[in-house]
């Protein structure tokens, strides 16, 4: 091979001096404690010496170039070869040269592995599918909404009505924007009360609505309610689908199972799969007056995806909650338990709660509206419980009784220096009482991340605190 053809470019030009060169680089990592006690000639050091030129180009000691007033190489990272060059620096940058090619070539495969699992866990994390929940701030209303991960939407009442209508749909549809979608496939309104089913009308103007899911008419006499169920609400289902439930239905959610617990006054007689154990909580309970109005007519539904379970009653009170629990457990244990009737006592029985075992509750409370001391210790001492989220702090409880506020979604819009300590009782209906501490402000919703096996994220998101269970 001539000498021309040898040295053009610093890699080889034919097979057989690439054979050559590996070759030598064979020996040199062979023989290299022979080559640090200089036991191998100049004309070997030398021959090494072009060999790191060919295979790698250390950087250029440009100090040591400056020092011995030479130019650096041509980018060879080694100095111009000629008189007084400093073989000791051409030993050493061959050497990290050789040592960091060969540690490069040892790491290539780990980083290679490493990006594809990170990759993958990326794509996986892109692709898990959610059931999202919110639970929207209606000052003591409900308005709760589910939307499955292919977008269909199940929404549980719509807030107070009148003055306050505008407000509290204004909220609704602020969650609504957030999930991201531009419909509501099912509404079910839970009972005849203004502060369930009052924003309905003002919804409907605001974004369509294709099925109005209800128990059937109000027992309770109240002419503003008749008027609107005989009147609004018929020209509301006149121009999409009305569907009376009874226990034991099945509400149709892409993804999710819906099936109605209670409604009507009647509550579900066959259980769930997997439930209908005897319930040792039914021995302790104690009925209270009968209830003939229309929170005791509240359809309430248990809700699943993948091995996550829910449960939402409406404001089934007790005496309902009995018939329902008692002597056997239809519904088995829940991970999600939206607290019923507002976190008020006359529902919220240990026949319900301490048998389903909820991980963690969410109550939809006002300032003044539920978190009644006796609903806070039914919860604290039920069995599991993990954690429970609250829309307000609610005077009635006050801090004695109150979640961190970590786990509180909205303040007061005039919060004073100090929140009561000890609990505030409940004043009289009718009586000239002090209102009770206002929320018309920016409202913050209870938002919740469901996964099919059974793990879910709650986030708080006045102030962005999340928890996984």
């Amino acid at each position: 091979m001539s000498r021309e053809h040898r040295k053009v470019g610093p890699f080889a030009t034919s097979f057989r001096e690439l054979e050559y060169r590996r070759s030598q680089f064979s020996f040199y990592r062979k023989h290299r404690p022979d080559w640090e006690s200089r036991l191998l000639n100049r004309r070997q050091r030398c021959r090494f010496s072009r060999l790191a030129e060919a295979i790698g180009r250390p950087r250029c000691r440009r100090s040591v170039c400056r020092q011995r007033r030479e130019p650096c190489g041509p980018g060879l990272g080694l100095s111009d070869r000629g008189p007084g060059r400093d073989r000791r620096n051409d030993d050493n940058s061959l050497d990290r040269t050789l040592r960091n090619t060969s540690m490069f070539l040892r790491l290539l495969p780990l980083v290679l592995i490493s990006a594809v699992a990170v990759g993958a866990a990326m794509a996986e994390d892109s692709t898990i599918e959610t059931l999202q929940i919110y639970l929207v701030d209606v000052e003591g209303g409900n308005a709760t909404l589910l939307v499955s991960p292919s977008k269909e939407t199940l929404l549980i009442d719509t807030g107070n009505g009148g003055a306050r209508a505008a407000r509290d749909v204004g909220r609704i549809m602020e969650a609504v924007e957030s999930a991201g979608v531009k419909k509501i496939d099912h509404l079910i309104t839970t009972h005849w009360h203004g502060d369930h089913y009052g924003g309905m009308a003002e919804l409907a103007t605001r974004i369509p609505i294709l099925d109005f899911i209800d128990h059937g008419p109000s027992v309770q006499a109240n002419p503003n309610t008749d008027e609107f169920v005989e009147g609004a609400y018929q020209s509301l289902v006149g121009k999409a689908r009305r569907t009376v439930v009874r226990p034991g239905d099945a509400i149709p959610l892409a993804g999710v199972g819906l099936t109605v617990m209670a409604s009507g006054g009647e509550v579900l007689e066959r259980p769930l799969s997997g439930a209908g154990g005897p319930n040792p909580y039914c021995a302790d309970f104690e009925p209270q007056a009968e209830d003939k109005g229309e929170n005791a007519q509240s359809v309430g539904v248990h809700f699943s995806f993948g091995r996550f379970r829910g449960l939402h009653l409406g404001d089934l009170t007790v005496n309902k909650e009995f018939e329902l629990m008692c002597p056997n457990n239809p519904i088995g244990t829940v991970d999600l338990f939206v607290v019923s009737h507002h976190g008020l006592p006359t529902s919220n029985s240990a026949a319900l709660v301490h048998a389903i075992e909820p991980r963690v509750a969410l109550m939809n409370n006002g300032t003044r509206k539920g978190g009644d001391p006796r609903t806070m210790t039914t919860l604290y001492s039920s069995p599991g419980l993990e954690d429970l989220w609250q829309l307000h702090f609610s005077v009635l409880g006050g801090q004695e009784y109150a979640v961190p506020g970590l786990f509180i979604a909205n303040h007061f819009d005039e919060q004073p220096a100090a929140l009561p300590v000890s609990p505030t009782p409940r004043p009289a209906r009718g009586s000239k009482a002090a209102p009770a501490p206002a929320h018309e402000g920016t409202a913050h919703w209870l938002h919740v991340a469901a996964r099919r096996d059974g793990s879910f994220t709650v986030t708080n998101t006045r102030n962005g605190f999340s928890k996984t269970y």
